[in-house]
């Protein structure tokens, strides 16, 4: 029977605040007969056992994205919504039920205050002079403990919290941290929006007193941001805020709300500073015990001060929020001096350590300091530059303390514990795994077992570059929303999750950080070192955008981005109207981190300004908007580039693997000179005896292209290279995750310089597309949105004897997987309902492809939704 699964709205499940006036349904399909679909649905959406909505019965294939088209929504009202389906046959199938909730639609709405602890009243933070803090946190304030009490005649039936802070906060209430979010509300462009969370907090509300409270600490809005000397802290403001209002609904419905205001005290407890760069300083002695609870005398806390009484421009947070998503045991923990232990996570992670000391006297001052590599049996944290990562306890002296600094985050895969009281066993040291909670969707497998860690060296690049921005790297003073490496690496990432909704709600940074010329930026959210964006780096405003719509159909954020896509190419054409974009390229990075190679700079900005002038072509023509100027456009930059770049034999300037990818990829050869090129970038890889020389730019096409183009075999001997440059060479030398570049250590030179040179970070892990669109052969056809047409193309090669990959696309679950039986090959595939697939087995010989009852077929098959096998002759 056909199913509905997964339902969703604005791409989340059963979301409690929903904030978009038109939120959009969708659900998958799933069925046990082939050649199946959707002929109709019907949604329901009901309030209170109302019926708000009921679309009757629609006559489409459509399961995604539908708007809701009722009247208009409440604020903070739950809304259930069943839809049913009709199958191929046209007849009723199967149904599903969800929620969403709205959050509070209106500005006026909003009565809290930002409120803030008095600078005047706590000192700063004064250590021992006996202590080794540093200037950069010597003197850092101590994060404010806010705290309201109030009395309920009853318990209430219902309860919600809306709360935010422009910095990071930690919500409590009557004794208990409120929900699972970590390091709320997020980093976006404060100077333009703020997230706000919304928490069922029905069952933890009683009649008489109760207690809200919250912890406030800098974040990304005051604390430590980037490399920049100049400027390294307080980008937005130069103390964190905190914003909230509680509303309270009881069984004779009457209501309550309880919001920020000067009826609020504060005052420091145990958090002596708290930095995300940095670390964070705790001293257990000075615990407030209870004092967000009833019954805690709170007589000797000071007023807040009110710091703004407008709300601002407030969002309900869209995506999944940060949240402690796996525990890591320690692989090992070694004993290297008097009061020292190394521990060794066995993987580079994203996080914080959870350490639980026992019999400890008072004051014991125990300090974690975190790397992701080590040096003759060292932590190495030259490359983390000015970030310290240094968390520092002093006990309590309780019979057990349990420390987890809760408002920083570190880039790590070993931790020194120093001052610890006797022997630190494995169980009381755990490495909590942080990041953007984006549902992991896709799987890679196959026989390698170098290509399978690499494979896992992919995933975990993504979590740990995924908190909050997609991020370059999570250990150094960096942790900056570069545009470039999110636009490369986002093919592979929705293979891997759905980040639709993760991306969307980024990209509202990224135009908001656009200049007013129209020209995006290299990071986003913005910081002190704003410029405009180099080519690939700015042109991620477009390309971004233009996936989200391919891989998810979403209409929505091509439609919000598509003025700011216009916007940048006008902006390169005004100023480089020879199209060579020579002009205003801003920091011009080139192809970053290339190896024995240099790409002519202009030949890679022109090869992108063409680019993105195409996919906004494309884009108009999606949005029903006229596409003709934009295609015009985009011929005259391809004859430039033609006359400027590419010789008459096929030979483009430079003569570089990456010249030759972006002349090939983005289309830009006359038809007569593109097998002279390829043959060129495939005579390029074999003189270096099967050795990239790309950077970051050139590497995600360079698996794709020579697959193409007819040599899987030069794909795959790249794949399974071992040797310096190559994916394998860090592989071999014990890397969990995607390095910054090639060199990062090598066995000649040893480390590369630590000014740059971080061990997570995801650029050259964008070959993660081809595992699952080259190797299993999982592709859309051309014009094809969200996976409706499906080009599976699986591609034997290598020493790989069996692959495969899985991704839950918005049409439901795809899959192509092979393995080698003796002479034959078996192709396994799955389509989802409504979908189509052009397959083209893998065989030497086309006649001998079989099904599955042994009848032979054609190795190109047209086939519907289903499960299939085929075997064929290698």
């Amino acid at each position: 029977m056909l199913t509905p699964y997964a339902l969703s709205t604005d791409g989340r499940t059963t979301p409690l605040g929903v904030d978009e006036r038109t939120p959009l349904l969708s659900w998958r399909l799933r069925s046990d007969r082939d050649a199946d679909a959707q002929t109709a649905y019907r949604i329901e959406v009901t309030t209170g056992g109302v019926t708000a909505w009921d679309t009757g019965r629609v006559e489409s294939a459509e399961n995604s994205a539908i708007a809701y088209d009722g009247p208009t929504l409440r604020s903070r009202t739950r809304y259930d919504w069943r839809v049913t389906v009709w199958d191929g046959s046209g007849e009723e199938a199967g149904a599903a039920e969800s929620w969403f909730e709205t959050a509070i639609l209106h500005a006026d709405e909003w009565v809290g205050t930002w409120i803030a602890r008095d600078p005047n009243v706590h000192p700063p933070f004064d250590p021992p002079v006996v202590d080794d803090l540093t200037d950069r946190v010597r003197h850092l304030p101590a994060p404010p403990h806010l705290r309201r009490s109030f009395t309920l005649p009853a318990k209430p039936v219902r309860a919600r919290l809306h709360a935010t802070a422009r910095g990071v906060y930690e919500p409590r209430l009557n004794g208990a941290k409120v929900g699972d979010r970590e390091l709320a509300p997020g980093w976006t462009e404060y100077r333009t929006r703020v997230l706000y969370q919304t928490y069922d907090v029905t069952d933890a509300l009683t009649a008489g007193e109760n207690v809200l409270g919250a912890v406030l600490v800098d974040g990304w809005y005051a604390g430590f941001i980037g490399f920049d000397s100049r400027h390294q802290a307080q980008h937005y403001g130069d103390a964190p805020q905190f914003l909230a209002q509680l509303h309270v609904e009881f069984a004779d419905g009457s209501t309550r709300t309880i919001a920020t205001d000067a009826d609020w005290v504060e005052r420091p407890g145990a958090i002596r500073y708290a930095d995300q760069l940095m670390g964070q300083y705790e001293d257990g002695s000075r615990e407030l015990t209870g004092w967000d609870a009833p019954g805690y005398d709170a007589s000797d806390w000071t007023p807040v001060v009110i710091a703004d009484t407008a709300p601002g421009t407030l969002v309900a947070e869209p995506d999944e929020p940060v949240r402690v998503t796996e525990e890591l045991t320690a692989v090992s923990v070694t004993a290297i001096g008097a009061d020292r232990h190394l521990v060794d996570f066995g993987q580079n992670m994203v996080g914080r350590v959870r350490l639980t000391v026992r019999g400890a006297e008072p004051g014991r001052r125990i300090v974690l300091r975190h790397a992701e590599v080590l040096a003759d049996g060292e932590l190495y944290r030259e490359n983390l530059r000015t970030a310290e990562a240094t968390d520092v306890y002093l006990t309590a002296g309780g019979a057990t303390e349990v420390f987890e600094p809760r408002f920083t985050f570190h880039g790590f895969r070993y931790v020194e514990v120093t001052g610890y009281p006797g022997v630190l066993a494995g169980k009381d040291v755990v490495g909590r795994v942080l990041h953007s909670d984006t549902p992991f969707t896709g799987h890679f497998e196959c026989d390698d077992e170098t290509v399978n860690q690499l494979y896992r060296n992919i995933r975990w690049g993504q979590r740990g570059n995924w908190v909050s921005v997609p991020t370059d790297c999570p250990q150094r003073d960096e942790r900056l929303g570069w545009l470039a490496d999110a636009q490369i690496f986002a093919p592979t990432a929705t293979r891997n999750a759905d980040v639709q909704a993760f991306f969307a709600r980024w990209l509202a940074d990224v135009r908001a950080a656009a200049t007013p010329e129209g020209a995006f930026p290299d990071i986003a959210p913005k910081v002190a070192m704003l410029t405009e964006g180099a080519p690939a780096w700015g042109d991620g405003g477009v390309i971004i955008p233009w996936l989200l719509y391919r891989i998810y159909g979403d209409v929505r954020t091509l439609e919000r981005s598509f003025g700011s896509m216009v916007a940048w190419i006008e902006h390169v054409h005004r100023h480089n109207p020879d199209l060579i974009w020579r002009h205003r390229t801003g920091n011009n990075y080139g192809d970053w981190l290339q190896v024995d190679a240099e790409t002519p700079r202009d030949l890679l900005a022109t090869a992108y300004f063409a680019q993105s002038v195409a996919l906004v072509g494309a884009a108009a023509r999606a949005l029903g908007v006229d596409a003709q100027p934009y295609e015009d456009l985009h011929g005259r930059i391809r004859a430039a580039f033609q006359n400027e770049f590419v010789e008459d034999d096929g030979r483009v300037e430079g003569d570089t693997q990456t010249g030759y990818l972006l002349a090939l990829a983005f289309d830009l050869l006359p038809p007569a000179l593109v097998d002279r090129a390829f043959h060129r970038l495939a005579a390029d890889v074999e003189k270096r005896d099967n050795h990239l020389t790309t950077g970051f730019v050139g590497v995600a096409l360079l698996c794709p292209v020579l697959t193409k183009h007819g040599r899987a075999d030069l794909a795959y001997a790249l794949l399974h290279q071992d040797t310096y440059p190559s994916w394998g060479y860090s592989i071999a030398h014990g890397a969990t995750t995607i390095w910054e570049r090639w060199d990062g250590w090598t066995t000649e030179r040893g480390f590369q310089a630590a000014e740059m040179n971080s061990f997570n970070h995801y650029s050259l892990g964008s070959i993660g597309d081809w595992l699952f669109g080259g190797v299993a052969g999982i592709e859309q056809a051309p014009g094809s949105v969200g996976y409706r047409e499906l080009e599976l193309r699986p591609a034997v090669g290598g020493r790989l004897t069996r692959a495969g990959a899985s991704q839950e696309t918005i049409r439901g679950r795809v899959a192509s997987s092979w393995r080698l039986d003796g002479d034959q090959v078996v192709v396994d595939v799955e389509i989802p309902p409504g979908s189509t697939a052009n397959l083209h087995v893998p065989t030497s010989d086309p006649s001998s492809v079989r099904d599955r009852s042994g009848s032979p077929v054609a190795d190109q098959l047209r086939l519907s939704s289903g499960r299939y096998r085929f075997t064929a002759t290698r």
